[in-house]
């Protein structure tokens, strides 16, 4: 009896330590998509979606995009890392507030950046959201890789004859948080490789490397043919450095 006793004191007082939540109580979630080799994505560029799921269910407990800068350029591509350095102060965001009344598993997409439909990635993650604990201040820091390609010339359908041969093909080229590819600058144009390729009939019929032109995030060069057709055209952005890449497409046809 006296065991028994000692077990039922020593469950009673681990059921009292034990954390218990009577009612829901809210509880943030911050959560910013940053750009691979660059700054966080935000309202200059449309922003980024934010789908924050019960993961078991798939159920949406919220959803909505950052917004605010892409951040100080400084501390977060300038200043050496250190542990619990802040860098995200004053850059884009989406706070959500969940009531909850026990721990969640959560699962977060991210759709970046949002109006960029060709350029767009998905990432996911997830993570655990407890009562009363918030995932705030930096929050939870979601990585976006790629380039927004988006190819300027020729235009998608262009229609024209082989007496306007060389035709040029014209790129814009920035990072995923919009952040600018210049001669020489922070995100130097002179190390990005970008490249046409243009195929008829399914085949590669060219490639076309493009230079960066004084305009800013402009790539650009000549295409010759003697041959009527439809082409097609890919051009991608490459950086060596850190293996982001950025695509786009387009078709014209030659008459």
């Amino acid at each position: 009896m006296k065991k028994l006793a000692i077990f039922f004191c020593v469950l009673a007082v681990q059921c009292i330590t034990m954390p218990l939540w009577a009612e829901a109580i809210p509880t943030e979630i911050t959560v910013r998509a940053q750009a691979r080799d660059a700054k966080f994505i935000g309202s200059s560029i449309g922003g980024a979606m934010v789908i924050i799921r019960a993961a078991d269910t798939g159920e949406i407990l919220a959803k909505g995009l950052t917004q605010g800068s892409t951040g100080d350029t400084g501390k977060i591509m300038k200043t050496p890392r250190e542990r619990y350095l802040p860098i995200a102060t004053g850059a884009a965001h989406f706070t959500a507030t969940l009531d909850i009344s026990n721990p969640v598993f959560l699962t977060i997409e991210i759709l970046a950046p949002y109006i960029k439909k060709q350029a767009r990635v998905v990432a996911q993650t997830q993570t655990w959201l407890v009562p009363g604990k918030p995932i705030n201040g930096e929050g939870l820091i979601v990585e976006i890789p790629g380039m927004v390609v988006d190819l300027l010339n020729p235009q998608t359908h262009l229609y024209t004859g082989l007496d306007q041969s060389p035709y040029e093909i014209r790129a814009n080229v920035v990072m995923m948080c919009g952040c600018s590819i210049t001669e020489g600058g922070l995100w130097d144009g002179s190390t990005i490789e970008v490249v046409a390729q243009v195929k008829k009939e399914g085949k590669i019929f060219a490639t076309v490397p493009l230079k960066l032109r004084d305009t800013m995030n402009t790539f650009s060069a000549l295409f010759s043919t003697d041959t009527p057709g439809v082409y097609e055209i890919l051009v991608y952005a490459y950086d060596p450095k850190t293996g982001n890449t950025g695509v786009n497409r387009s078709s014209f046809i030659v008459h």
